[in-house]
């Protein structure tokens, strides 16, 4: 009977849910984030990262009122984000396609508020200071 009634709750909780809207012949390297993006249309919600691909790194040192948001698909991406040492708010979006990236950015400032960075493409290095 406990057994049932567990059962009975999850088909509930299940039925609720939506299916997943998605053409998986669509899916590919080139499409991912913006199916990504599509499903998950806040990207600001602080602090959201994902990562697809293998060794894949975001060293974030971020103050209380920064939202961020990092995608990062391919290999060997690499995030430093620093802006710990103000209490500016900051809004970013940050997102890396390909393999072998740098992206780093320094400091915060009106000027920056709401930045997004988007590479697409192989060995790319950015450099962003705010001061």
């Amino acid at each position: 009977m406990f057994k049932l009634g567990w059962s009975v709750i999850t088909l509930l909780l299940f039925t609720t849910l939506k299916a997943q809207q998605i053409d998986w012949e669509k899916i590919n390297s080139n499409t991912i984030l913006n199916i990504i993006a599509v499903q998950n249309p806040d990207l600001s919600a602080s602090p959201n990262i994902l990562q697809i691909g293998n060794n894949n790194n975001a060293e974030l040192s971020i103050n209380a009122k920064t939202d961020i948001a990092v995608r990062q698909l391919g290999e060997y991406n690499t995030l430093y984000f620093v802006n710990s040492f103000t209490d500016v708010e900051n809004r970013t979006i940050i997102s890396a396609q390909g393999n072998n990236n740098i992206i780093d950015v320094t400091g915060s400032n009106s000027i920056s508020d709401g930045m997004q960075i988007h590479v697409k493409g192989d060995n790319k290095t950015i450099f962003v200071r705010n001061y």
